[in-house]
């Protein structure tokens, strides 16, 4: 894959500013203008964000319908009524309903929780769902991550007395359904001042909310916040502002003392006494939540999730660990005939988006094909199969490009749609796919920007060797948690040079384990290139070339630092 490198080089005003923040904090200039490219400017600025505060979190009632939902459910509790906490099926859905069913538990025992099968009922507010309220005697359901688009079946569930409080955090609608209450931030009409919440943070919010009108301490609240952190990572949503405090406090709990099935996945997944990061949530622990949903039904994670017996805790995360195992066969298998589609293809070459289409496609892997696709043709991607009279499928962006804009372009041919910038779902009558495929291809050729179609590289700082040291390193891991607008520092460093103990690794040798040097210091500097080994000539021809990379821990050697080195090119004067 070629990369193409983007770098802005420090203006003398920008280096003069990181200078002077760089002295105030103690920190290297380097690190210091990273936080100004940040928008962090000042010292108080620079302390909020390597020092997230619980005590910084918004005001709930802030958000449009908090005070309603929250009497609504005083009101419920009241009268001892049945509530039913309902959620959608992925990660960001079964960690909102662990975290709100586990919170009010603790006060409140008429209450249960449902996830619907997405093969049988889809996404969102099925009928099947409503008819289990309804046999079981809810009379109110708290939804979250999903609900916003529901109008007709909040409707007939009104009309059986059962009412609904929305947690959502997709695109609402110009018609929004008639529930008692609906928390959303991206509500038009909603003046709450972050609007990047994932589904979880909307009902955390909400019990938030409920905590402080009830004089309930804040404090309760903090052993759920594990499920936040691995909500936020997982749905891909902006790691800043109230996303970051969340997400901060959230890792130290997963770290610290996890709910007792995250801990069960923890030890599954092999992550059992590292520090775990955003990124082993988005690759080992997510994945895994979200495989009895995309295999079976989603009901079983959140069974994990709110499990009080370690043990049967370790039994349920080996069942859905076997799940994540059968997942991956038919992901694996699903991609490459997507692979081979496209390469029949010779008119996608020319376009600047893929919609595929076969029938045979399990319903539930194809947002990771789609996934999958995107990372390798840097197109928006929509991958569709069959579901009975109608053709379902799940849309995956690049960056900078919304993807949930270009689908509602398309609503007219569309039976439902609903998401945000970079994912999305949709169900459409399977005879309308073909027009659909022409009238997306063309929005995003009309809207796309030739570079949002290119492997892109955004260095944030060239550094030499000698710039890398273990405190640069480690002011370094301050910036995290890492996530969408706050990436991980990429840097580049210019005419280095194999020690000449570089070497060829892995099961098929596609690995290269580096020793460097540059020209400005005799410091050897360890890195890894995955997947990388067509470079391998070049770098044992004893030629000079760039490296652009991230600055990790080696997990094998503490106290070791490993470049993490994403490409690799010739230097320009060698090519």
């Amino acid at each position: 894959m070629h990369f193409k490198w983007n770098y802005e080089p420090p203006t003398s005003e920008e280096k003069q500013a990181a200078n002077e923040l760089g002295e105030k904090l103690g920190m290297s200039p380097i690190l210091a203008h990273l936080l100004i490219r940040r928008g962090i400017t000042t010292e108080s600025a620079a302390k909020r964000f390597f020092r997230p505060q619980l005590a910084d979190l918004i005001n709930p009632f802030l958000m449009k319908d908090m005070d309603v939902a929250v009497d609504r459910l005083n009101d419920a509790m009241g009268h001892k009524e049945r509530i039913l906490v309902y959620g959608d099926y992925d990660v960001d859905g079964c960690t909102a309903v662990a975290l709100v069913y586990k919170f009010l538990q603790q006060f409140y025992s008429n209450i249960d929780y449902y996830i619907p099968d997405r093969y049988d009922e889809g996404y969102g507010v099925s009928k099947k769902g409503i008819e289990y309220a309804k046999e079981t005697g809810v009379k109110l359901v708290i939804i979250l991550d999903c609900g916003i688009k529901a109008v007709e079946q909040i409707a007939y569930a009104k009309s059986q007395g059962i009412d609904f409080i929305i947690c959502d955090h997709h695109v609402p609608d110009d018609v929004m359904p008639d529930a008692v209450a609906v928390l959303n931030p991206k509500r038009p009409d909603d003046s709450y001042p972050f609007k990047h919440l994932s589904g979880c943070g909307v009902g955390f919010k909400f019990m938030q909310a409920f905590a402080k009108n009830n004089g309930i301490p804040f404090s309760r609240l903090i052993p759920l916040l594990d499920f936040c952190a691995v909500s936020i990572a997982a749905d891909i949503v902006p790691v800043v502002d109230e996303n970051r405090i969340l997400a901060f406090h959230g890792l130290k709990q997963l770290n610290q003392n996890p709910s007792l099935g995250l801990k069960a996945i923890i030890d599954i997944c092999g992550l059992n006494g590292r520090d775990i990061s955003m990124s082993d949530i988005v690759f080992k622990i997510g994945p895994r939540i979200n495989a009895s949903g995309r295999m079976e039904n989603g009901k079983e994670s959140v069974d994990l999730l709110v499990e009080k017996d370690y043990s049967a805790a370790l039994k349920k995360a080996r069942h859905i660990n076997e799940y994540n195992e059968q997942r991956k066969d038919i992901d694996k298998q699903m991609t490459e005939e997507a692979n081979q589609i496209v390469a029949r293809l010779e008119s996608q070459r020319h376009r600047s988006s893929i919609v595929l289409y076969d029938e045979h496609w399990k319903k539930g892997v194809i947002g990771i094909v789609a996934s999958r696709l995107t990372e390798i043709y840097f197109r928006p991607t929509v991958v569709l199969t069959r579901d009975g009279e109608f053709a379902t499928g799940s849309a995956r962006s690049v960056t900078g490009f919304d993807i949930y804009a270009a689908i509602k372009d398309c609503q007219d041919l569309l039976v439902n749609f609903g998401g945000h910038t970079y994912a999305a779902g949709l169900t459409l009558k399977w005879d309308k796919v073909s027009e659909f495929r022409n009238r997306f291809h063309q929005y995003v050729e009309e809207h796309i920007q030739p570079e949002q179609t290119e492997a892109n590289l955004n260095i944030d700082a060239v550094i030499d060797f000698k710039d890398i040291t273990r405190r640069l390193h480690n002011d370094l891991k301050r910036f995290a948690p890492f996530g969408p607008d706050n990436t991980k520092p990429l840097f580049c460093t210019v005419g280095v040079y194999d020690y000449g103990t570089s070497k060829v690794v892995g099961r098929e040798q596609e690995h290269i384990k580096l020793e460097l040097v540059d020209s400005k210091s005799s410091t050897v500097v360890n890195g890894i290139a995955f997947g990388q080994s067509a470079s391998a000539r070049y770098i044992k021809s004893k030629r000079s070339f760039d490296i652009a990379y991230t600055i990790e821990d080696n997990v094998f050697k503490h106290n070791q630092i490993q470049l993490q080195i994403e490409d690799i090119r010739p230097t320009e004067e060698d090519e």
